[in-house]
């Protein structure tokens, strides 16, 4: 017969094959894919520049950052057990809206040459800008949907399951985060009040404008904070904390200690916990005006204190589960 301490250290198995991936977001992830492939032509051949930058880079940078969101939301929704139509039906509009998104940032920048983001300088940016917004819009309420129904599904082990449900509230939250970029500026705000008028409303940087100095392919600024940085880690903690849990699972064929699924769940919490508050820690250097490759004495004991405070737990829970796979070894 076997043991009660057999059973809960028994080696976790990956999650078992998925149905068929979500086909509209496996369509815009191949099609995007291309995009890339084209997106880096483009760098190389193409010598125009907008805001000091090469023109393809921004949609580029994009149909990079799509493809890993599409492919991990299509593969989350195979998991699905409930609710799947509805489920389908809401990757089906994350999908057109990022097929949507891509077309208007395409289309703008490269095609007509103009800035899109906070471009409000004719009737026809005001629009694009516009519809960029409804896009952004659209995907929020599909992936909220989708985290609501897998808040109550149970796909995998319970680290996977609770990995997939902070990653998507994470990522929620990291979307909403793009909304600080569109706060006027001071100097925005002097001239809506001189003039009645400006034709840009809102700012990737904080402390310099836009179009400076910046960092390679990212083009995060180099010279003053930059609120693209926090938004980004939060969109893509979709696929990084669920990829701790899947590689706890892979550690726990190794480490006996990683077999039961507590020590792996307090772990992913803990991973989880400490990536929400690296983006908290970006967001707020950039909100002070300070680069992310110069960060001052707050920024730096901040980061030291919040490495400090998950290095400190990550080993208190190691040791415990040690402590209780001996004693369970023992006990047998």
């Amino acid at each position: 017969m076997t043991s009660v301490g057999e059973i809960r250290t028994v080696v976790p198995a990956l999650p078992s094959r998925p149905r068929r991936l979500h086909r509209p977001l496996l369509a815009v992830t191949i099609a995007l894919s291309v995009m890339v492939v084209v997106g880096i032509a483009g760098a190389i051949l193409d010598d125009r520049q907008l805001l000091g930058h090469p023109i393809w880079m921004k949609p580029l940078k994009f149909a990079i950052s799509f493809v890993a969101y599409s492919l991990t939301l299509a593969w989350l929704l195979s998991l699905q057990t409930k609710a799947r139509r509805l489920g389908w039906w809401m990757g089906t509009a994350v999908a057109f809206g990022v097929a949507a998104e891509m077309v208007i940032i395409t289309g703008q920048v490269v095609v007509r040459g103009r800035q899109l983001h906070f471009n409000q300088s004719t009737p026809t940016d005001t629009l694009m800008h516009e519809l960029m917004a409804m896009t952004v819009y659209v995907i929020w309420f599909a992936v909220f949907v989708i985290a609501v129904q897998l808040l109550f599904d149970k796909p995998g082990d319970k680290a996977l399951r609770w990995s997939i449900r902070l990653a998507l509230g994470t990522s929620l939250v990291g979307m909403l985060a793009g909304s600080l970029m569109f706060r006027t500026t001071p100097a925005q705000q002097k001239a809506l009040a001189e003039t009645g008028r400006e034709d840009f409303l809102g700012s990737h940087s904080v402390g310099v404008e836009d179009g400076g100095a910046g960092m390679p392919l990212t083009g995060w600024s180099t010279e003053g904070g930059d609120l693209r940085i926090g938004h980004f880690l939060g969109i893509h903690a979709l696929q990084l904390i669920p990829l701790v849990a899947l590689g706890l699972i892979l550690l726990a064929r190794r480490f006996p200690v990683l077999r039961p699924e507590g020590p792996r769940t307090a772990l992913v919490w803990i991973a989880a916990t400490a990536y929400a508050g690296l983006i908290w820690l970006t967001i707020w250097q950039a909100q002070r005006g300070e680069s992310l490759v110069h960060p001052g004495v707050s920024t730096l004991f901040a980061a030291g204190s919040l490495l400090t405070a998950t290095v400190v737990l990550t080993l208190a829970v190691l040791l415990r589960a040690r402590r209780t796979t001996r004693a369970s070894a023992s006990f047998r």
